[in-house]
Order: C-alpha cells, then sequence, then structure tokens
C-alpha cells in the first residue's frame, strides 16, 4: 500500500477511515452504509402556510406513527442540552407535531424527541398530523387569508 502502512490507525478497515475514492466507489455502487439517512430531508423554515393551530387544536388530533425516512425537518440547529435532557418534554405535547403540506410530511415541532427516537434506533415517531391538504384546512386557511409561508 503506497503512502500508509496497515498498521497505521487511519489505513486498517473498520477504524472511521474511509479514502474519498473508497467512499465515491462505495456510493457509485449503492452501498447499504451510506444510503441510511434519519430524515427525509432537512429544511430550514416552514413551507407551509401558517395555520394557526395552537395547543388546543394540536391536542385534539391523534396520535399516530410516522417513519422518520419520511419526514423533513422544518429546523436545521439542533441545542444538544436539550436533547439530551430527560424532562425536556414536561412542559409540551408528548407528541411531534407533523404538518402534512403538497404531500410531505414536515416536522414543526418535536425535532429532539424524533432525534432521541433515531439515537435508540426506532424508525417510527409518535406524532400528532395536521393534514393541511384536507379540503377543510384549505377551506379556512383561504377563509382567514393566511396564504403566506410561516417562519
Amino acid at each position: 500500500m503506497r503512502g500508509g502502512s496497515l498498521s497505521s490507525p487511519a489505513a486498517r478497515p473498520g477504524h472511521g477511515f474511509v479514502s474519498r475514492t473508497a467512499s465515491r466507489r462505495a456510493l457509485a455502487a449503492g452501498s447499504p452504509r451510506l444510503d441510511k439517512v434519519i430524515f427525509k430531508g432537512v429544511g430550514e423554515g416552514r413551507p407551509y402556510p401558517d395555520h394557526g393551530c395552537g395547543p388546543a387544536q394540536w391536542s385534539e388530533l391523534p396520535p399516530r406513527q410516522i417513519r422518520l425516512d419520511t419526514v423533513v425537518t422544518t429546523k436545521r440547529m439542533l441545542d444538544l442540552e436539550q436533547l439530551l435532557d430527560e424532562q425536556s418534554t414536561f412542559y409540551g405535547d408528548l407528541f411531534a407535531h407533523v404538518v402534512k403540506w403538497e404531500g410531505v410530511l414536515y416536522l414543526e415541532d418535536g425535532l429532539h424527541r424524533a432525534l432521541r427516537t433515531a439515537l435508540h434506533g426506532r424508525p417510527v415517531l409518535h406524532a400528532r398530523v395536521l393534514d393541511l391538504d384536507d379540503k377543510d384546512w384549505r377551506a379556512r386557511l383561504a377563509g382567514s387569508g393566511r396564504t403566506g409561508a410561516a417562519r
């Protein structure tokens, strides 16, 4: 092997080292190690209109299981202290809040819960889903004048 020896930690397989060439080859070959993701996508902000749904309305929605790999986040930043806090849901809803807009599921609230779920090796998250694709919600949004995207 040119440029390194097998005894160096960086060159030994299984020690976190992957050359650029090897990672490109694995990506091109569809390596199962590189195709596993937690979320469908990571977004910034809410691309859907302001729904005006408060805590009382969210609590009326029944929780259901959502696969993490079908959800797009609306936040890029994460507070590690909040992620590790066992009491982080003490004052909030126990379930994540997901908004369905134009066929896409957006994680509005619950990023830390979703990541804790993923860290425990579970592929599904219990969440309340607000379906803005539903005709009743579309009519309510149109009647309230809420057509712009919320941030």
